[in-house]
């Protein structure tokens, strides 16, 4: 027996040629100890250990009911490019995050969408003084590349705004070697440790800059895909149509403005109509 380092949400686990192999909970895939596991794993084992209610949650904890799922596994770990609870259905991308609108079970996913970029935002809580930007960068960067075995190269900006940190990790598929791990995996691990719940087997991060304990308020984690997510306008929150609403109803009252203003000086001009058209991007 051995015991599994990277990952607390495993059974029988065993000894392979010098290597600590077990079972994920939920899937029953075997995992190597000395590497993380896939997400789409992970995320098996927490469904399997909320349904079951033996693992405690936090007094405030909420459930996301769009972020964990009982996930479609393949046997590599990976996530199946479709995803479905009873007879609604979605696409994913490689972080296992939905980039389409909830269809019915006819819904054709031809591939799974490589996320490239991950964004991972944070902010500390209110100091007397800002951190050292330099001492905040050498941490988060010594502890992606050796809690989370992560290639420096993917690691391509941490940026201190006080108090805002962001962290951007990118890999394109050509980049991951094998063997190596994937920036979703390490982003889910990253978000699990700095919410108190890690995925480590008794081993939590502390976030120390020079030697003080450094407490994290919030964190948010923002996808970017190779291809374009493909919500509709539908699926917009009722916030945002109303922003799009004050939007409109104020180019309107600027063109009203306008037109009265050019009558009072007595000059009409002929006006061409253009229209305008209002894109919105956003990662879920």
């Amino acid at each position: 027996a051995c015991i599994c380092e990277k990952n607390k949400r495993v059974s029988n686990c065993r000894v392979d040629n010098g290597r600590c192999l077990c079972d994920a909970v939920g899937s029953g895939i075997t995992v190597y100890c000395d590497t993380l596991t896939p997400k789409c794993l992970l995320m098996k084992a927490e469904v399997m250990g909320s349904k079951s209610g033996r693992r405690e949650k936090p007094k405030d904890a909420f459930e996301d009911t769009d972020g964990l799922y009982d996930p479609e596994c393949e046997n590599s770990g990976a996530f199946k490019a479709k995803q479905c609870n009873g007879t609604t259905c979605w696409c994913v991308n490689t972080a296992g995050v939905r980039r389409t609108d909830k269809h019915d079970a006819d819904l054709k996913c031809n591939q799974l969408v490589r996320t490239t970029w991950i964004i991972i935002e944070m902010k500390h809580a209110e100091r007397n003084a800002p951190l050292n930007a330099e001492s905040l960068k050498k941490f988060f960067m010594d502890t992606i590349t050796s809690r989370y075995l992560l290639d420096g190269r993917y690691i391509t900006n941490v940026l201190y705004e006080n108090p805002y940190i962001t962290i951007d990790l990118k890999q394109n598929s050509s980049d991951k070697y094998s063997g190596g791990v994937d920036i979703a995996d390490v982003a889910y691990y990253f978000e699990k440790d700095v919410k108190g719940d890690s995925i480590f087997h008794n081993n939590r991060l502390n976030v120390s800059i020079d030697n003080e304990a450094v407490k994290l308020e919030k964190t948010v984690v923002y996808y970017v895909d190779e291809i374009a997510p493909e919500f509709s306008m539908k699926s917009l929150t009722p916030g945002l149509i109303a922003v799009i609403v004050v939007v409109v109803i104020a180019i309107v009252a600027a063109i009203v403005v306008l037109v009265l203003t050019r009558r009072r000086k007595g000059k009409y001009v002929k006006a061409e109509v253009i229209n305008f058209c209002l894109w919105y991007s956003y990662g879920e």
